[in-house]
């Protein structure tokens, strides 16, 4: 997938919890959020804020779907909320290859 199909694609399907992201797809859409913020920044701080407010419900579904791709349940994001040891555990998930899937629909 390229990025401009992956930023469609993680767009258009803007609160879909239900399905499976491929890995390209969800880091060429991480890379989006990173530089658009980063873009954003230089501007204003106020428009990071909306940007990042904005994207926040699609860059949740884009991780769900990644990781139903790697055959595990969208609850394994909260891990994001235990500090350091969390993080890497989600970034090692979110890395791997994709598996055959049940939440293939």
């Amino acid at each position: 997938m390229t990025f401009t199909e992956s930023i469609t694609t993680c767009l258009s399907k803007y609160a879909t919890f239900r399905g499976v992201a491929s890995r390209s797809e969800y880091w060429w859409f991480f890379l989006f959020l990173v530089v658009t913020s980063w873009a954003l920044g230089l501007v204003s701080d106020a428009l990071v804020y909306i940007f990042n407010l904005a994207m926040l419900l699609p860059s949740l579904a884009a991780g769900v779907r990644r990781l139903h791709d790697t055959n595990r349940s969208g609850w394994w994001l909260l891990m994001w909320l235990i500090p350091f040891i969390g993080w890497i555990c989600v970034v090692v998930l979110l890395v791997e290859k994709s598996s055959p899937s049940r939440y293939d629909f």
